[in-house]
This record gives structure tokens, C-alpha cells and sequence, in this order.
């Protein structure tokens, strides 16, 4: 079961601050310490980063999900961009188009407990998931 919280339209580089504040008010309530905090804010941060950067525009939201005596935040972040050629490229440490550190999507799915990336010339659409430790 899942149920959506929020979305934030990622058109300009402010609207990544606004994604990283909803997304921490988002862990927040639903019981997450401060590391994981801290890890889900980097994680967004990215996400809504290539979103601004490759896409222009796109969409980050947020659900509630639940597993066995758990719960956790789904983050999904979708665009209508020009989609990744290459994702074996851009998944291994240190790949960066932008000039940037390339810690990018790998970092990604090493700070969350779950990744999946779908991409194809009408866009990405990357989900990650974070469960809160009981």
C-alpha cells in the first residue's frame, strides 16, 4: 500500500531546495533520525539536481510506503527529457557529465535501500525507497 504526500515541480534550481525541505519535513513525520534524515535530503538533492540540469523539468514526489512492520518514504523522481543513453555509464562512480564530483546516481542507491531507474528518449524516472528502522 502507499499513499502520496507531496510532489515538488523541479522547473528551476530553487525548487531543488524546495524538494530537499519537503522531503526532510516528509522523514521527519514519518520517524527518521537525523543521519537517515541526512541521507534522504543528499539523495533528493541529487535526484532534483539531474532533473534540472539534463531535463529542465520535471517532478519529484513523494509517497508513504509500507512492508512487513516498516515503513518508509518512496521518492520518485520523473522527467520528459532526453532520457540516458548509457545507464551502466552513468551508474559507475566517478562518470559525470556535468563536471561535477560523479558520485551522482551511485550515491544515490548506496544512500537509499532501494533503486530502480527506467529511462528512454520521452525521460527518466528514477524510484528509490528508504524504510525507517523500527
Amino acid at each position: 500500500m502507499e499513499k502520496t504526500l507531496s510532489s515538488v515541480i523541479i522547473k528551476k534550481e530553487w525548487d531543488i531546495v524546495g524538494a530537499r525541505q519537503a522531503g526532510r519535513k516528509i522523514a521527519i513525520d514519518l520517524g527518521f533520525g537525523s543521519v537517515d534524515q541526512a541521507r534522504i535530503t543528499t539523495a533528493i538533492s541529487e535526484l532534483a539536481r539531474n532533473i534540472y540540469l539534463y531535463a529542465k523539468h520535471g517532478e519529484i514526489t513523494f509517497e508513504k510506503v509500507y512492508g512487513v512492520r516498516k515503513v518508509g518514504i518512496k521518492i520518485i523522481a520523473s522527467d520528459r527529457g532526453p532520457g540516458i543513453r548509457e545507464i551502466s555509464s552513468v551508474m559507475k562512480d566517478g562518470y559525470s557529465t556535468s563536471g561535477g564530483l560523479g558520485a551522482g546516481l551511485p550515491g544515490v542507491k548506496r544512500l537509499m535501500d532501494e533503486f530502480d531507474i527506467q529511462s528512454d528518449d520521452h525521460g527518466t524516472k528514477v524510484t528509490v525507497i528508504k524504510w525507517a528502522r523500527q
